[in-house]
């Protein structure tokens, strides 16, 4: 926790804190301690990879994601193969490794990491097309990746390269059609079935989505991205109790990271390093340099993308623990060389992080792409009242939310839907139509079933457009299906 608050403040990214902590107790630090288990690391590095893809599907607006899907798509599938080419011919006419190696570092180190991209970018007040598409590819490309360095380690390169490409897509599809199946299913069960305690919504919520990964690795599709699709679907589908699901999935994404980075940080061997810098530095300035942004000019070329936006993004491929966890798949696969791989990785990785997520925010200033930022967001809670056949609606009026100065009466509420209780400054009262709603007020609303989802829709939109919601076009009328949880 001391680690969290420190990297917070410090802007040092999180990761080489974590890995620090793991190296520091190795048996090259204080601690001493002696792991050399790659089998379990990898094991427990694609448990957390679990974890964290379903906390940032869950954290996922279908609203910015959607417009930028075939953006995101082209960059993890034919992005992912100019960087492995581009990558791989670098490691092997540059540092002199054999076409083996380099093909595996190549797919190791073309994956952007989820976590590293979620934290930092949701940090970044950038424009919606660009967080949307960064985020989309970062939980859409684990999967192609994780194929190609499985295919690299147990057979070299591929002879026929068509079948390990028809393969890829094969997977991809079972994955996609599990994740969005399991998504569905589990948010029409939260939707419609109350369960007897709060406490179990936020549980349910990851339990399925740990359902679409095994689903789909146990269908032979792609489990990564099953589980970022369902994570996502139930993100956007208004479930019950959702900041408390938030908030606890933000908690195990947390777990998970550090977790992850400690043990990556035990498994390596600092006095082992030495003679892999040079090399990791070199692959590394060829990925950063050429290999990332050639996949994005080519791949974003059909959708116009402003050239500002393109170097953003090309200086936005994060890496982080996932290309150091799937280094692990050579070491368990005997290949030989396997260790030096995970270590020029391993260096690559902390030596970039280093560099790039400082200077992302600064980037983006410079290029003129940090958006202000709008009305805050209300914070809605719904819980299920089944026998009732209603909702109760808490709604917290944050700093920023306009919220702040309407009169209760000025709400114009659906029919079926009325505040019946404020918060403020610690007491409660019932409130008339002429109360004015204050920034830090909590309310209660109650709504029948049927007007749920337009009461949200109108308090939301008194949220972001204050009482002249409706001329600012934000109304919340029950068949405005413009209007959606952010």
């Amino acid at each position: 926790m001391a680690a969290v608050r420190i990297s917070s403040r410090s802007g040092l990214p999180s990761l080489l804190v974590y890995l620090a902590i793991g190296v520091a107790m190795g048996q090259d630090g204080i601690g001493d301690i002696h792991f050399d288990s790659a089998a379990l690391t990898q094991v427990i590095g694609y448990a957390a990879l679990v974890v964290i893809l379903a906390e940032g599907g869950l954290g996922t607006k279908w609203k910015e994601v959607k417009p930028a899907l075939p953006a995101a798509s082209a960059l993890a599938l034919v992005g992912v193969a100019v960087s492995v080419g581009v990558t791989a011919a670098g490691a092997h006419y540059l540092t002199g490794l054999e076409w083996r190696q380099a093909l595996i570092i190549g797919a190791v180190v073309s994956s952007t990491d989820a976590a590293a991209v979620f934290s930092v970018l949701r940090r970044i007040p950038l424009p919606a097309r660009i967080t949307g598409t960064l985020e989309a590819e970062s939980g859409f490309n684990d999967a192609p990746v994780v194929i190609l360095v499985v295919a690299f380690s147990t057979a070299g390169p591929v002879e026929h390269w068509y079948v390990l490409i028809g393969e890829i897509a094969l997977e991809l599809a079972i994955g996609a059609a599990i994740g969005l199946a399991v998504g569905w299913l589990g948010s029409w069960g939260l939707r419609h079935v109350a369960l007897p305690a709060s406490g179990l919504y936020p549980i349910a919520v990851m339990a399925i989505a740990v359902t679409a990964y095994a689903t789909g690795a146990m269908a032979h599709g792609s489990g990564f991205l099953a589980v970022y699709l369902a994570a996502m679907v139930m993100g956007n589908a208004r479930l019950p109790h959702w900041p408390a699901t938030r908030g606890f999935a933000d908690g195990l994404g947390w777990i998970a990271q550090i977790g992850m980075f400690v043990l990556l940080g035990l498994l390596v061997t600092p006095h082992e390093l030495g003679d892999d810098i040079l090399p990791a530095l070199v692959i590394g300035l060829v990925l950063t340099m050429v290999a990332r942004p050639l996949s994005v000019v080519l791949c974003l070329l059909p959708f116009r993308v402003p050239w500002q936006e393109q170097t953003l993004m090309s200086w936005a491929g994060l890496r982080g623990a996932v290309p150091i966890i799937l280094a692990t798949i050579p070491m368990v696969e005997g290949v030989e060389g396997s260790r030096r791989i995970f270590n020029i990785v391993f260096v690559l990785v902390v030596v970039y992080t280093l560099v790039q997520g400082p200077t992302l925010p600064w980037l983006a200033r410079v290029l003129r792409l940090g958006g202000g930022s709008g009305a805050a967001d209300l914070g809605i809670e719904s819980a299920p009242l089944e026998r009732l056949r209603g909702h109760l609606l808490s709604v917290a009026i944050p700093e920023g939310s306009r919220m702040s100065g309407v009169e209760v009466a000025e709400l114009r509420l659906p029919a079926g839907a009325a505040v019946t209780l404020v918060v403020r400054d610690g007491t409660s009262f019932v409130p008339l139509p002429s109360t004015v709603l204050r920034l830090g007020d909590e309310l209660l609303v109650v709504a029948t079933d049927p007007v749920r989802d337009a009461a949200e829709r109108r308090l939301r939109a008194v949220g972001r457009g204050g009482k002249l919601a409706d001329w600012l076009g934000t109304g919340g009328a029950e068949g405005d299906a413009g209007e959606g949880v952010r």
